[in-house]
């Protein structure tokens, strides 16, 4: 068998399977074709060589997969190639905060020095409370078309303005009016944008934008922080109807630090559980679980199998250890780790799993054979006590 360091690269030509070698089913006619390659008559036997060519099962739905051999040099590929991923993404985050700009729903004071009649003819409309939680504070509400009416200016179009930007336009309308009009503009209410934040916060809703550019530490802070069920390494954004998954973990290992990325109107926070990114772990395990992730969201091959009761001693084949990767929307990925070393446990520790990855110890070859007899014995008693009975 010759071997990579990134993937097993076998074929059936490095094998020569008798008719009757382990694993080969009985009857079955094995045969060279010339070329080097062995076939094998019967399809259980053909499935037998399969498995030894170092290539996952294949059947008519399942193409076969090769199997990519874990070792320090692969881990540390896989790894940077995360580390730039990281990178990437928090340019792509990253950025200059933007201005604060009037919209739909916002309340504005509006303030015109030594000009008491206007003041006195909006009476106490900019001096009254709200009664309710609910009402506008007190002020000129901006439309739902983005529009403002205020005397003698008439209606001006406010939305997407700045605030002193809204101060100029009212002061120019007035101008037609009033010499030299002194107009101040403030916000007394931020509520025309919002961002979101769902999901493992002890406080999920909606947070109100102001003229302070919110950034990704402060929504979550405002939310109430995480959760003891949060995966700080699996956060979605939704910005503009496209999704961003944050792993703030890695951001923070790379000294990259998540206040500097700021949030806009109309952004979406999803903190995802930890249940949602389990790790299966089967085969020849002492207790096969769904082993979840860090609070940080970080898990390993050794943690699974930690989480898992380590292999079974008397029925597991340490040298057979697979994770399987993979969707229907992507490509399988099959990865192989010979377990029988020490050295082996230290990739374990150093591989990162991804959510719902599939860790499967195999079993030994005697446990098999075990297994299979344990299933023909009842016959072959069966067969003898109906002997019996007949003579």
């Amino acid at each position: 068998m010759k071997t990579s360091s990134s993937q097993v690269q076998t074929t059936a030509a490095d094998f020569a399977y008798p008719a009757n070698a382990p694993g080969v089913a009985a009857g079955a006619m094995v045969a060279n074709d010339g070329g080097g390659a062995t076939r094998a008559s019967d399809p259980a036997a053909q499935e037998d060589l399969s498995k030894a060519a170092g290539k996952v099962d294949a059947t008519a739905s399942t193409p076969e997969i090769p199997l990519t051999e874990l070792d320090i040099a692969l881990v540390k590929r896989m790894s940077e190639l995360q580390r730039q991923k990281q990178l990437e993404q928090a340019q792509l985050l990253s950025g200059a905060p933007q201005a604060y700009t009037v919209g739909p729903g916002d309340v504005l004071q509006i303030v015109v020095w030594d000009h008491p009649e206007i003041a006195a003819a909006l009476g106490s409309a900019q001096t009254q409370s709200s009664s309710r939680p609910a009402d506008p504070m007190s002020g000129f509400v901006v439309d739902q078309s983005g529009k403002l009416t205020f005397p003698y200016a008439g209606t001006l179009q406010v939305a997407g303005l700045r605030v002193e930007e809204v101060q100029q336009r009212v002061t120019a309308a007035l101008a037609k009016y009033l010499v030299k009009p002194q107009v101040t503009v403030w916000m007394a209410s931020y509520r025309a944008h919002q961002v979101y934040v769902d999901g493992e916060v002890h406080s999920p809703g909606v947070l109100a934008v102001n003229d302070v550019p919110m950034t990704f530490y402060e929504a979550i802070s405002r939310a109430g922080g995480f959760s003891d069920t949060a995966d700080q390494s699996d956060i979605v954004l939704v910005r503009d109807g496209v999704s961003r998954r944050v792993n703030l973990t890695r951001m923070l290992a790379e000294g990259l630090s998540p206040s500097q990325f700021y949030l806009k109107p109309g952004d979406l926070l999803r903190v995802v559980s930890r249940d949602e990114n389990t790790v299966y772990v089967m085969g020849e395990v002492n207790k096969p679980i769904s082993a979840i992730p860090r609070r940080t969201g970080r898990i390993t091959l050794a943690d699974a199998l930690s989480q898992a009761g380590s292999v079974n001693s008397s029925t597991a084949d340490a040298a057979q250890m697979f994770v399987i990767r993979g969707s229907l929307t992507e490509a399988p990925q099959v990865f192989h780790l010979d377990g029988s070393s020490p050295v082996a446990m230290l990739i374990a520790k150093e591989f990162d799993l991804e959510p719902k990855d599939v860790v499967y110890v195999d079993g030994s070859g005697l446990v098999r054979f075990n297994r299979v007899l344990s299933l023909l014995m009842p016959l072959v008693n069966a067969g003898l006590t109906a002997g019996v009975v007949a003579k």
